[in-house]
């Protein structure tokens, strides 16, 4: 019994990329333009997130006897 298995195919065989290629020009062609402001804002988030980050870390440095009063209640 023939069954068709995708997995026999091949995940880099070229008819996979062909169609990868076309979907990803048409994706760029359509919404080509709005690629900036959304890489824009994805730079932006990132700032912010490691912003938000080093600020636990500084607050956590300035105050080490309150954080580990902290873990401390949080275990019991």
């Amino acid at each position: 019994m023939n069954v068709f298995c995708p997995a026999q195919m091949g995940i880099f065989s070229p008819s996979h990329w062909l169609v990868l290629g076309i979907i990803a020009f048409l994706v760029f062609v359509l919404f080509g333009h709005r690629f900036p402001s959304v890489m824009r804002s994805l730079g932006q988030g990132i700032v912010e997130f490691k912003k938000g980050l080093s600020e636990i870390k500084d607050e956590s440095a300035k105050n080490p006897s309150e954080s580990s009063k902290d873990e401390k209640s949080d275990k019991t």
